[in-house]
C-alpha cells in the first residue's frame, strides 16, 4: 500500500529560502517569474543588461517585502556571467535555482539576414544559456546539494516558420542542452528542463493582442482560446525549481495554450 504523507504534499511546491539567479529578469517572462520565485519565498538574484530596468524592479520587490537583488551583466560575456555567478555566492552563499529567460528574436528572411544578426540571435539565445549553466552549474555540483535548471526554450523548437532560420534552430538546441546537461548532471541531484512558451503578451507582441486579425488568425491554433499572460508563466517556473519536480529532468513543458496540439 502506498500512503503519502501529508508533510510530504504539503513541501511539495515549497522554495522558500531558496537561492535563485533569473537572467532576463525584466523581459515579462522573467519579471513574472522572478515576482513568483519571491513571492513563494526564494532569494532572487536579478540579471539583466539593463542597469535602469533592474534596479526598477528590484526597488520594486523590495518594497513587497522580498529578499533580492541585482548585478547588470550580459549574458553573453563570460566575464559578466562569472561575476553574477560569484557575487550571488558571496551575498546568498550558494544558488539552488537558475531559471535563464535571457534571449533575443529578430524574424527575417534568410537572403535577406546577414551572417553578424544570425550570430548574434544563436549567441543570445545558446551560448548566454550555455554560460550560465556552466558556471551555476558547477557551483551546484560542489555544493553537493542539487539544484533546478531552467532553461527557456520556445514552442518554435519544434516547429519551423518564416523568417526563423535563427530562432527556431536557437530552441531547438535549448532542448538538446537541457537534455544533454540532465544526462551530466543527474548524479549530481541537479535536475535540466526547459520551458517552451508560445505567443505571450509583451512589449514586443503587445501589437498582436491589438490586431484583430492577427490575433483571430493566431487563436485558431490554441485550443484554449486566447493568448498568453504572464501569470500563466509563474506555475510551470516554480514547479521545476521545487521538489515537486524531483523525478523530472531532460525535458520541455509546453507552456502553449495547446498550440502544439492541433
Amino acid at each position: 500500500m502506498v500512503m503519502v504523507k501529508t508533510d510530504f504534499v504539503n513541501s511539495l511546491f515549497d522554495i522558500k529560502n531558496k537561492v535563485a539567479i533569473v537572467t532576463g529578469a525584466t523581459g515579462n517572462l522573467g519579471k513574472a517569474a522572478s515576482w513568483g520565485y519571491g513571492y513563494a519565498g526564494a532569494k532572487v538574484m536579478l540579471t539583466g543588461r539593463s542597469e535602469d530596468k533592474l534596479k526598477k524592479l528590484h526597488e520594486e520587490m523590495k518594497d513587497k517585502g522580498i529578499d533580492c537583488d541585482y548585478i547588470v551583466g550580459d549574458p553573453v560575456k563570460e566575464e559578466d556571467v562569472k561575476n553574477v555567478i560569484e557575487e550571488t555566492v558571496k551575498k546568498y552563499g550558494g544558488i539552488d535555482i537558475l531559471l535563464c529567460t535571457a534571449g533575443m528574436n529578430n524574424p527575417k528572411p534568410i537572403l535577406e539576414q546577414p551572417k553578424e544578426e544570425w550570430q548574434a540571435i544563436m549567441d543570445a539565445n545558446v551560448l548566454g544559456t550555455w554560460l550560465y549553466c556552466k558556471y551555476a552549474g558547477q557551483v551546484m555540483k560542489d555544493q553537493g546539494r542539487g539544484g533546478k535548471v531552467i532553461l527557456v526554450s520556445s514552442a518554435r523548437g519544434k516547429l519551423g516558420m518564416k523568417g526563423y532560420t535563427a530562432y527556431s534552430p536557437s530552441k531547438a538546441g535549448i532542448d538538446l542542452m537541457a537534455k544533454s546537461l540532465a544526462c551530466e548532471w543527474g548524479e549530481y541531484g541537479i535536475n535540466v528542463n526547459a520551458i517552451g512558451p508560445t505567443v505571450f503578451r509583451s512589449e514586443l507582441t503587445e501589437w498582436m493582442f491589438e490586431d484583430d486579425t492577427a490575433r483571430t488568425k493566431f487563436l485558431t491554433r490554441l485550443p484554449i482560446g486566447r493568448l498568453g499572460e504572464p501569470e500563466d508563466y509563474v506555475g510551470v517556473c516554480i514547479f521545476l525549481a521545487s521538489a515537486a519536480s524531483n523525478f523530472c529532468t531532460g525535458t520541455t513543458i509546453y507552456v502553449d495554450g495547446g498550440y502544439l496540439a492541433g
